[in-house]
């Protein structure tokens, strides 16, 4: 196999371009984890010269316990060796991988934090306006019988509507702009079903929330003092 790269190598070119395979193994994230893999060759230290050099250590207990170890070791070989960059696996990836991409996913999910608060207080609004309107025909519903609950139930159904319309709507704008959002998240499908599926529960769960106190508060609504009410 020839590697037209090795003529450039800072030694200068090699004698002969043409290399062994001795090994393949599998694709992985080599230009960053939003990136496909891209193909790569491994050669000799000997022949990449004033190339930046790295070790791995692979070990089956914590990497913060062996960095002095390692050190040691490399040190006892050869004393002039200079470690610049000494440090877990994870807290490599975390600095020059996951920087820009965490920043990205914190910043969505505060707007979607804030999108939710919103919502949740628009829900309220809604449903509490809608209950001050009608104390009058729920005081005469419960006069004539009604339930606590099925007052209850009258008043939730009315924000419910509102969350189905809007988990629609929001539904067909998240597929639309799945594309626009693929690149900053990894790992998972922007149609995700789980993903997805989450998301409706939590806005399921914050639209209730905010359906309940208007709803509560209109089963203690006084029969009496709601017939008088304008």
């Amino acid at each position: 196999m020839k590697f037209s790269l090795l003529e450039t190598l800072p030694n200068g070119k090699v004698d002969d371009p043409l290399f062994e395979i001795v090994g393949v193994i599998a694709d992985a994230k080599n230009r960053g984890i939003q990136d496909p893999p891209l193909p790569e060759a491994f050669v000799p230290y000997t022949l990449t010269g004033a190339f930046q050099r790295g070790i791995l250590v692979r070990t089956q207990t914590a990497p913060e316990a062996l960095l002095n170890s390692v050190r040691r070791e490399i040190w006892a070989l050869d004393r002039n060796v200079a470690l610049t960059n000494t440090r877990t696996l994870n807290d490599y990836l975390k600095q020059f991988s996951y920087a820009e991409p965490r920043f990205s996913v914190v910043l969505l999910g505060v707007f979607a934090a804030v999108g939710l608060l919103l919502v949740s207080i628009g829900v309220y609004s809604v449903v509490a306006y809608t209950v001050s309107r009608r104390t009058h025909e729920i005081g005469i519903r419960m006069a004539l019988g009604a339930r606590r609950a099925s007052v209850l139930g009258m008043v939730v159904a009315k924000g419910l509507l509102l969350i189905g319309i809007g988990l629609g709507i929001g539904l067909v704008a998240s597929l639309a702009a799945a594309r626009a959002v693929a690149g900053q998240i990894w790992g998972i499908s922007p149609h995700d079903p789980i993903t997805i599926g989450g998301g409706v529960g939590v806005i399921l769960f914050a639209g209730l929330a905010a359906c309940y106190f208007p709803a509560r508060r209109a089963t203690k609504v006084d029969p009496m003092v709601a017939l008088r009410y304008e």
